[in-house]
């Protein structure tokens, strides 16, 4: 793998990302955590995949934690009401868990605090190592229920929440949340007082609003008041798509661990590129690999491969799925995504990726050998979450 620097990335001073009425002052650079303690658990490095609906599931937490450098890997949120109905095959499978996952954790999202306390409890009984409330999904569909980022406009029922899941478990629980409904309704730091009160372990803020669903830019500030506020961890979450950027975060905002979300899917090497990064003493631009074109060859075909082996009943529609973020950069890779979409089945697929980059490769080679020269490792543009 080739070394590279995106001067496009990871240029934010300290001050770039706080509103105009901050008075902040600037903090010398700081690398990630090395590592993070929620509770018992220690979480090394300081790192955490985000839960995302339709990704994390197990073959790609999996996937993820072989490629190096996450510290905690997250479930897909995961409907409390479907979990205790015993006819909820989907929500099974979304906590359905290998060993080699640990540390996990799995994240509920629900609104009555009975339901949420006792789905909590056949979580801890699954063997996951933390539980997560989720309060940031801008889902219409989790909204209209009451749940995800539904919640933020009623505290007085978190707080209920809070203490009834609190009360059932003994592993961690924590929260991740956004800064609130709108820039009018701002109820983050409120937020995590009352979750530090209520005993939780740590929690983690998604930088948004519900307004803002995915757009615009993270608001690291809101993070950075959450530090000042409360003394349990305080995980960031937003606009992370280079080491750069996750040092930028912790250097702005004092957080104890950064959360990867859009960017893991199109840059799964994302979180061993920081460890890389961190770990370079002094730290360097060049410290950490970017995938060569065979080394995002080979990645696509190991992910498509478990995906067979897990004999998941979504396969063919993940690698279909995934393929549009895999092959981000790759020339020629519309005419690869639109062969995987005109696919069949999950063998047909992998055998058209196969082809593809084999002969693209052998192609590279031969020119290589033709000019007398070394095959070059074509570097491929980082994608963005």
């Amino acid at each position: 793998m080739k070394k590279f620097w995106d001067n496009s990335c990871g240029t934010d001073t300290p001050f770039d990302r706080l509103g105009s009425g901050s008075v902040r002052r600037p903090s010398p650079p700081r690398s990630v955590p090395a590592a993070l303690q929620i509770g018992p658990v220690r979480i090394a490095p300081a790192t955490v995949l985000a839960p995302m609906a339709g990704v994390t599931d197990t073959v790609f937490r999996r996937f993820i934690r072989n490629l190096g450098g996450c510290g905690l890997i997250m479930t897909e949120f995961t409907s409390a009401d479907g979990v205790l109905r015993k006819k909820d095959q989907k929500a099974k499978r979304y906590l359905h868990f290998y060993e080699d996952e640990h540390p996990i954790s799995a994240q509920l999202f629900g609104s009555d605090p009975y339901v949420m306390a006792e789905a909590a409890r056949l979580v801890e009984g699954l063997g996951f190592d933390v539980v997560d409330l989720n309060l940031g999904c801008p889902a219409k569909k989790v909204v209209k229920c009451n749940g995800g980022s539904g919640l933020l406009r009623d505290l007085p029922a978190i707080g209920r929440i809070f203490e009834a899941v609190r009360a059932a478990v003994t592993i961690p629980f924590t929260v991740k949340f956004r800064a609130g409904w709108s820039d009018e309704e701002i109820v983050c730091v409120e937020l995590a007082r009352m979750a530090e009160s209520c005993g939780l372990a740590a929690v983690a803020l998604h930088a948004r609003t519900r307004e803002q669903g995915y757009s615009g830019q993270a608001r690291w500030e809101w993070i950075a008041a959450i530090k000042d506020a409360v003394k349990i961890p305080v995980i960031g979450n937003g606009d992370i798509r280079s080491p750069e950027d996750a040092c930028a975060m912790v250097t702005q905002t004092g957080c104890d661990a950064v959360m990867i979300g859009r960017t893991a899917p199109s840059n799964p090497w994302i979180f061993r590129q920081i460890q890389q990064y961190c770990a370079a003493v002094p730290a360097s631009p060049l410290a950490y690999d970017h995938p060569s074109e065979a080394d995002r060859y080979q990645m696509i075909r190991t992910y498509f491969q478990m995906l067979i082996e897990e004999e998941l009943p979504d396969a063919v529609g993940k690698m279909k799925q995934f393929a549009s973020w895999f092959t981000h950069g790759v020339p020629g890779g519309a005419g690869l995504r639109k062969a995987i979409y005109e696919s069949k089945n999950a063998p047909e697929i992998l055998s058209r990726v196969e082809d593809f980059f084999e002969a693209r490769l052998c192609g590279a080679d031969a020119n290589s050998a033709g000019s007398g020269q070394a095959p070059a490792r074509e570097t491929v543009e980082a994608a963005v979450g």
